[in-house]
């Protein structure tokens, strides 16, 4: 017995179940549109590729940038690293659009457009001191004493190589030769890259080498510890930062290159100026928060210039900050990538605000969904009506002879027996079939009443 109620009661059910889904589906097709349209409007999957512009081989920009590739190949995100010739450069095609990110050194974007909407920072990074090597020989012309340089101004004569146009360091030095008063002639100036200017220079082609880079940079390591070279100790660092905004005062600690052999002999004042990671500000949010997040990993060690931690800010940015850095920087690793891939953290730190207001919106309408189920299931039997009318109306006019509509009944009766309707509504099928009963046993009178009318007619 159970065995055949089972099939007809999971039958009803299914019945159920189909119309239930089929009197929500207009609620489920507006939310899905809903959904299409927040997804394409806020495009929570990040891309899988962005452009990073670093600097010229062997620099400081260039390491770093094989580091932030590193570090984004673990979440699935390739960077693509251009090199360029420095911070000029890198905020030039960050312009013109041509990269998403790129290293650009403080004070560069005073000496260019006014207009920096299109770009954000993702704070600072590291400070970048500028470095100026000299010859002991070329320093012997000057100071026989002990072949060392003073200061800027005994510069004149010498052959000084400043760097490419798009390192920003040409225009900054020819700045500070300004305030030195020396002229354009009275210097010999080259701009040469860095990896051919050092070999010029060590070659005695070159007197002194001026370049922007981090202590990190394999160039910097190299010149503090090659015999014969010196660096230029900035006496009037103080005053180079007053009268330039982007310029900081830093010294080199004694011994901080290598201990064991003391170098430097002694502290060494420099001038510096604060990096900063741009980026376009219409670049994806998620690929900014991962580039904040690989910030704090790369940059907040202890260095030469800067204690544990102290980088990266966003307190001398010269540029809007990015909310995501701000976060970043703040709250540490969101919540949810402490258990989630980055794509899905990112999805769903991006759609959980507007799935709320979606399902907010969409619980209102599911309202209409209990009415609309239990129309459909009615119009099932409620149609027929119309048809059991108009029989009687065919009977009452005599349009129809009772044979016609006893058969026209029959077929109707046989389309109604194979109705199916949900337990819950069985009464009304059942009061229909009733009502055809009725009808068929007002047309039987009829009819024999007609019959027997006929013979005493």
């Amino acid at each position: 017995m159970f065995a055949a109620i089972m099939p007809k009661t999971l039958r009803y059910t299914l019945i159920s179940l189909k119309e239930m889904l089929l009197s929500g589906s207009p609620i489920v097709l507006i939310t899905i549109a809903l959904v299409a349209f927040t997804w394409w409007w806020l495009k929570p999957n990040p891309p899988t590729q962005v452009v990073l512009a670093t600097g010229p081989e062997q620099s400081a920009y260039d390491t770093f940038g094989q580091r932030y590739a590193e570090a984004l190949r673990r979440h699935g995100i390739t960077v693509e690293l251009v090199r360029t010739e420095g911070s000029a450069d890198n905020l030039d095609r960050l312009r013109e659009g041509t990269v998403e990110l790129g290293f650009v050194q403080g004070g560069t974007a005073d000496m260019g457009y006014d207009d920096e909407d299109g770009i954000v920072s993702l704070g600072s990074l590291f400070v970048e001191p500028l470095w100026l090597f000299y010859r002991e020989d070329a320093a012997r012309r000057v100071n026989r004493k002990d072949a060392t340089l003073r200061n800027l101004a005994e510069l004149k004569g010498w052959r000084v190589n400043v760097g490419t146009p798009g390192s920003g360091v040409p225009r900054l030095f020819n700045r500070l030769l300004e305030v030195n008063r020396i002229e354009p002639d009275q210097i010999t100036l080259s701009r040469l890259e860095q990896t051919p200017a050092t070999v010029a220079f060590l070659d005695g082609q070159l007197d002194a080498l001026v370049f922007a880079s981090a202590p990190e940079s394999l160039m910097v390591q190299m010149l503090l510890q090659t015999p014969g070279v010196k660096l230029l100790d900035f006496a009037q660092a103080e005053a180079y930062s007053r009268r330039f905004g982007y310029l900081t005062p830093v010294t080199m600690p004694q011994g901080v290159v290598d201990l064991a052999r003391n170098v430097p002999p002694r502290n060494v004042r420099l001038v510096a100026s604060t990096t900063s990671l741009l980026a376009r500000s219409d670049t994806h949010p998620a690929i900014l928060q991962l580039f904040a997040q690989t910030a704090m990993e790369v940059h907040s060690g202890a260095g030469w210039f800067n204690r544990a931690r102290e980088y990266p800010n966003l307190e001398h940015s010269e540029f809007p900050a990015a909310s995501e850095a701000e976060r970043a920087y703040k709250g540490g690793l969101p919540f949810l990538q402490r258990y989630l891939p980055f794509w899905a953290a990112s999805i769903v730190e991006r759609m959980w605000l507007a799935l709320g207001l979606i399902i907010a919106l969409a619980l209102p309408l599911s309202r209409i969904v209990p009415p609309l189920y239990t129309f459909r299931i009615r119009s099932r039997v409620f149609r027929w009506y119309a048809e059991l009318r108009e029989v009687e109306h065919r009977l009452e006019s005599g349009g129809a002879t009772p044979d016609e509509l006893l058969e026209q009944l029959d077929g109707m009766e046989a389309k109604v027996e194979k109705v199916v309707v949900p337990l819950s509504y069985t009464d009304e099928l059942y009061a229909l079939r009733n009502n055809i009963h009725l009808v068929r046993k007002k047309i039987l009178r009829n009819k024999d009443a007609t019959a027997a009318a006929a013979p005493a007619a």
